[in-house]
């Protein structure tokens, strides 16, 4: 493991001079404020925008009528384009969801912004019954053959089995909530346009920006230094850029939006509703014989988009007959996209739910079912793990926790009136990098600056960079600087899928690697002497470009990263092998036998991630994640309303995320593993790892506090009543 190095933009975050993109100060900036859909499908029939045009300070309203075709429709990500989604912004008096924007007002401030957004009328003629979830009637089911699983003969394998095990499951609608808000500041001088957006990939917003726009992708430049939370949200280009680009052009001056909390609730992604169906057949020992796993996700009518988590699943254990199955239900809603461990949180949660559902059946430990079925070979296709550290973490874990102290029949272990369940669940999360570029610069003067446009979410990217160029080089790390967040940095993939570390430190090295070949250094020289080569040369300072090209991808994928598109690849994905980090989490619940309330007393997780450069921010981002697992068990859930698919708790008061009080004793433990075949920087990421599992030890826990089988998330005191 590396060195548990401070953050390299601490003192800033906390002092205040970290600049996060609606920070940012430009000269005669108007304000925009976007008008939302208020019904869940139909037809826009006219705007009287008198009320809002007269509010002191509007410049501009931008609707369907006024923009016109000055925004092209172009392709989604799922498409192989650039945006989040399909539905062109302002395109058409066509309303697709509740939530979708419909007007925007420029103004000179942004109260009068929002009060003029406030007073748009709009004549609609809705949809007498939107489809407004997975199971409305309206809804229409697609199965995705392309994600089918299949190896064995699993029916017959099923209803041949001693032991079986058949159950659904639920999963809801979620939505990640980034403190920083959805900001967008664009300004255009002459015909090059700037662009200050927080985002987990600038180049998407870059190339994406430019054929909506129909400009030189060269004379866009779009800059996200900080970001204050994404987890999936800010991932690709979304609708509201280009209206803000739009009248930005229009009025010849700097044009700012700052979405709402509410209205974040549909200008991004979210975790789509899920339902699930798994069975399993097993022989008396525990070893499985047939799994059968299929998935029902919610999508919207512009975008057919599903996770797929059954892919993983059903290659996470040793079983000769699998069936796997993704479906999309295409309701009225806007299109979900990613959120921190996408397919994993969900599929994970129905697949280790089941299982604990047959140890018990079988009588047997749930820990030594793992072990029964654990694999080095993925039962699917029979190729090799890179490494599997699953049982390693379990025994780490279990040990850590006191699991040998569990008394296994449901309800038997007391504290007065507190009934005590003990949980446990494998957690699992592809091993992803993608294509990705990185500038070094060693100067004469000892000093060292590391470049890419990769982004620092929080999750410690900054550092990363840092710590990994002055070990290459040897120079201490205080004298290592860093540039990121900006599309005219070298190119790097989109930080998601716990691919950012994995894909920039390996161009990093390689960069690194080309200054030391350059000088005639060898790797095992120290830092003087490679000082002493730069001075030597007579140039002030010696720069390399290193590429990085993931595995699996051609050589001829790298000129594409230069094109905004550099996405992660990894997991099952690969022609010869699959790569994941493996974890194990344990949690300790308290139900109340009166007033049922739920309380977690304690959690425990062990991850092997591979190489861990910095174990402080490996360690945070953890922890975090197993805090979501919490808030996704028992607290996170988007309300839907019935009758037009509003999100009736779209803020902070009402979607309900955990809070101290709902914390306790915590513990995350880096289980050392080393797996130099993932990439070369040897790291397998550790950013969304974290949540997955933690929902299914949570239900487990809960049947052996109870002995009462949740398979519905969130997980309430009155479905315990």
């Amino acid at each position: 493991m590396g060195q548990p190095a401070p953050r390299y933009e601490g003192r800033a975050k906390v002092t205040g001079e970290a600049r996060y993109p609606s920070d940012v100060r430009l000269p005669r900036t108007a304000h925009a404020c976007l008008h939302l859909s208020r019904i869940g499908r139909g037809t826009i029939r006219g705007f009287d925008l008198t009320a809002a045009r007269a509010v002191h300070g509007v410049i501009d309203i931008l609707t369907h009528e006024t923009v016109g075709d000055a925004i092209r429709q172009t392709p989604a990500i799922y498409q192989g384009g650039y945006t989040s989604d399909s539905l062109l912004p302002l395109g058409s008096a066509e309303i697709a969801h509740w939530g979708q924007p419909i007007a925007m007002v420029v103004a000179e401030t942004y109260e009068a912004a929002r009060e003029a957004a406030q007073r748009i009328v709009v004549t609609t003629a809705p949809h007498p019954s939107p489809a407004v979830d997975i199971n409305a009637p309206g809804a229409e089911t697609r199965a995705l053959e392309p994600m089918m699983v299949q190896a064995g003969d699993f029916d017959a394998a099923y209803a041949a089995g001693p032991i079986r095990i058949d159950a659904r499951y639920t999963t809801p609608a979620q939505h990640q909530n980034p403190m920083e808000l959805f900001a967008t500041q664009c300004v255009w001088e002459g015909d090059r346009l700037t662009v200050h957006e927080p985002s987990q990939y600038v180049n998407s917003v870059k190339f994406g920006l430019a054929e909506q726009l129909g400009v030189p992708a060269d004379n866009i430049r779009v800059i996200s230094t900080h970001v204050g939370g994404a987890f999936g949200a800010k991932g690709f280009l979304t609708q509201r850029t280009a209206l803000v680009a739009i009248a930005a052009r229009r009025l010849g001056r700097p044009v700012k939006l700052v979405a709402t909390r509410e209205q974040g609730f549909t200008v991004s992604g979210y975790r789509a509703e899920t339902r699930q169906h798994v069975q399993l057949a097993a022989t008396r020992d525990g070893r499985l014989t047939a799994l059968r796993h299929e998935g029902w996700e919610l999508t919207s009518r512009a975008d057919t988009v599903a996770m797929g988590g059954a892919s993983m699943t059903t290659r996470l254990y040793a079983c000769p007959n699998i069936l796997g199955r993704v479906n999309t239900v295409a309701a009225d809603r806007s299109t979900p996209g990613f959120m921190r461990a996408p397919g994993e949180v969900p599929y994970g949660f129905a697949l280790e739910t089941a299982l604990d559902e047959l140890a018990d059946r079988l009588g047997m430990d749930p820990v030594e079912l793992r072990r029964v079925n654990d694999t080095q070979t993925e039962p699917v296709g029979g190729l090799p793990y890179t490494s599997r550290s699953l049982m390693r973490c379990f025994d780490v874990a279990a040990a850590t926790f006191g699991w040998s102290g569990r008394s296994p029949r449901p309800g038997s272990m007391r504290e007065g009136d507190w009934l005590i369940g003990w949980g446990c669940a494998s957690a699992y999360y592809p091993a992803q990098a993608g294509n990705s570029a990185a500038r070094v610069r060693l100067t004469a003067d000892g000093t060292a600056h590391v470049a890419s446009a990769g982004h620092e979410l929080g999750q410690g990217m900054t550092t990363m960079m840092a710590q990994v160029a002055a070990e290459e080089l040897g120079v201490p790390l205080e004298r290592v600087t860093v540039s990121l967040g900006d599309s005219d940095l070298p190119p790097a993939v989109v930080n998601g899928g716990s691919a950012g570390t994995a894909s920039v430190a390996s161009a990093i090295m390689i960069a690194c690697d080309a200054i030391r070949a350059r000088l005639g250094v060898p790797r095992d020289a120290p830092y003087a002497a490679l000082r002493a080569a730069v001075a030597a040369s007579g140039l002030a300072f010696v720069e390399e470009l290193g590429e990085a090209r993931a595995h699996g991808r051609s050589p001829e994928s790298l000129p594409d990263m230069y094109r905004g598109r550099a996405l992660p690849l990894g997991g099952v994905e690969l022609p010869d092998r699959v790569q994941f980090a493996m974890g194990a989490q344990f949690v300790e619940l308290r139900i109340h036998r009166w007033t049922r309330e739920i309380r977690v007393r304690r959690a425990v997780g062990a991850f092997a991630a591979g190489r861990i450069i910095n174990p402080r921010t490996s360690h945070s981002q953890l922890l975090g994640g197993m805090i979501w697992g919490i808030g996704s068990a028992l607290h996170e859930h988007t309300d839907i309303d019935q009758r037009n698919a509003a999100y009736t708790n779209a803020n902070l008061a009402d979607y309900l995320v955990p809070v101290h009080a709902d914390i306790s004793e915590i513990q995350a433990i880096l289980v050392s593993e080393e797996d130099r075949l993932v990439n070369q920087a040897g790291v397998k990421g550790v950013g969304e790892i974290g949540v997955v599992g933690v929902a299914a030890a949570i239900s487990n826990a809960v049947f052996h506090a109870t002995g009462r089988r949740l398979r519905d998330l969130p997980i309430k005191l009155e479905h315990l009543l």
